[in-house]
């Protein structure tokens, strides 16, 4: 039915009551709009749209026929658009959720002898160097010798860093339980192994552990790895309880390559067990 009114008054009381309730529909519908999204400012598109001036080549501005000043719309990334491409390196860098916790800042250095301190510096500056030697010949790093010194935690640190903080795709393959899983499923191997090939940053944990000699097929594979990485100028994060001389000792063209790859970022830790070893610490 045709709601009537008698006087203006009611018909600018009924318009005012229209106008508040669309204004708080509109709002609730707004904030619902909002909650639904992670990043509210470009609506979890990555990227958000500018208006910016219209230059002529010498840098002043354009105008229209009346004067108003020019402007086109810049496509221009979000802020979040760093942090979801990190998170998605993340998840496909195999790195597990122990791991990604971490840092050099959570690195213990108190109370440690210089090789140990020697690998942490190492570490760093490989990080700081990064940007401009990860396309030269030696563009990698190794950390080597002495079980429970923190190589592996220094190197996830590093790759962690890497993936966040520069957006470098890593792919963390620890040696032992990275062939038990290739070696259980062959369907996997090839497709495994051209990951670890082409990916960004390779990161081998614990290279040639698990026995005095690894197998004819752990080297075989892991040359194939690594000399298509040499080749193409790919840089690769190594830990090993191998010094370069048994690196060497084992198969002597891989053992040089990495050498070769490594020579400016390798720190050796070597000295007695209980100092050096934090699992040993209070023994």
């Amino acid at each position: 039915m045709e709601k009537r009114f008698h006087s203006i008054a009611e018909v600018m009381a009924d318009l005012q009551a229209k106008t508040q309730k669309n204004h708080s529909t509109s709002l609730e519908t707004k904030s619902e709009d909002i909650s639904s999204y992670d990043c509210t400012k470009c609506k979890d598109k990555g990227f958000i749209l500018e208006n910016v001036p219209d230059l002529y080549p010498d840098g002043t501005q354009k105008v229209w026929a009346d004067g108003t000043p020019k402007f086109v719309e810049f496509i221009k990334d979000c802020v979040c658009s760093k942090k979801r491409q990190s998170e998605h390196l993340l998840k496909f860098s195999e790195i597990t959720d122990e791991f990604k916790n971490m840092t050099f800042g959570n690195f213990i250095l108190d109370g440690k002898l210089e090789p140990i301190k020697n690998a942490h510096q190492c570490a760093v500056d490989y990080y700081k160097a990064f940007d401009q030697i990860k396309d030269q010949r030696c563009n990698s790093i190794s950390l080597l010798g002495q079980p429970g010194a923190g190589k592996t935690h220094l190197l996830t640190a590093l790759a962690n860093n890497l993936i966040i903080k520069k957006q470098i795709s890593v792919l963390y393959f620890p040696f032992v339980e990275g062939f038990n899983d290739l070696k259980n499923d062959f369907e996997l191997l090839e497709e495994k192994l051209t990951k670890m090939k082409r990916i960004g940053v390779l990161f081998i944990d614990d290279l040639f552990k698990g026995r005095t000699r690894p197998t004819d097929f752990q080297i075989e594979q892991m040359f194939a790895v690594i000399n298509y990485r040499y080749l193409n100028h790919k840089p690769i994060m190594v830990s090993s309880e191998k010094t370069v001389d048994e690196l060497c000792d084992i198969d002597e063209a891989l053992g040089t390559r990495i050498f070769q790859m490594c020579k400016d970022y390798t720190v050796v830790i070597k000295g007695e067990r209980k100092v050096l070893n934090h699992r040993l610490a209070g023994v």
